[in-house]
């Protein structure tokens, strides 16, 4: 079975915080600065004018999200929020805003799903390993159970169009994921073979960098625009 996550509403509180720095990463020991001292920015968030503003004044426009929606895995134990799956978890994609549904694939009874790691902005890549960090005042979801409906990773929709998930630790692996699942979904939309749905998919779909730092485990979503296809 399939959880539709319908995102209805999504309000942050007054104030975030990230950092950079000071912990060894890939990212940051690439970088140099995994020995430096914590790099941290403090956020005002002002719903009002919908942006952020930081101490020195730098202002960035929000687009509130939840980085971590997801069920439960089927594997038992204990397992740590930090990595993205297949049933969702921390995949930290910007594009789940409000008026998104994503579709997870359920793995056990009650799907027992999970939310938290509020974000008010995030670049693509999350790439200080943290985003506008906030509490959240107020988050309205929806549930939808699709019996019908099977999947083997999460999908989306929302503003910026339909979204295919891959997480890997290969990056190219996690874009061969994601381009997968896009050209099956593309296939399901408008009855195409494998082929003629790459072929469309060379022209109309973006593949983005979903996060770099999450527990060794990469992402990369696969965007199709909104009327970026169709048919006459």
């Amino acid at each position: 079975m399939t959880l539709a996550v319908h995102i209805d509403a999504i309000i942050p509180g007054d104030w975030g915080w990230n950092i950079a720095g000071g912990w060894s990463s890939r990212i940051n020991d690439r970088l140099g600065i995994a020995n430096a001292p914590e790099h941290r920015r403090l956020w005002t968030l002002d719903a009002a004018t919908g942006t952020a503003r930081d101490q020195d004044g730098f202002v960035v426009p929000m687009r509130p999200f939840m980085g971590v929606m997801g069920v439960a895995p089927a594997t038992p134990g204990v397992h740590a929020t930090t990595p993205p799956r297949p049933p969702g978890g921390n995949i930290d994609c910007k594009e789940l805003i409000v008026g998104s549904t994503l579709l997870l694939p359920i793995a056990v009874p009650g799907a027992l799903f999970s939310t938290g790691d509020g974000h008010a902005a995030q670049g693509d890549g999350e790439l200080s390993q943290l985003a506008i960090e906030c509490p959240m005042r107020h988050v309205a979801l929806t549930f939808e159970l699709l019996p019908d409906r099977a999947l083997t990773m999460p999908r989306a929709t929302t503003p910026a169009g339909q979204i295919t998930f891959g997480f890997d630790e290969d990056l190219h692996t996690a874009a061969m994921i994601a381009l997968e699942d896009m050209l099956a979904l593309m296939g399901e939309a408008f009855s195409l073979g494998r082929q003629a749905a790459l072929a469309l998919a060379s022209v109309a779909v973006d593949l983005h960098i979903t996060q770099l730092v999450n527990g060794g485990v990469l992402g990369v979503h696969a965007i199709l625009p909104r009327e970026a296809l169709r048919r006459m």
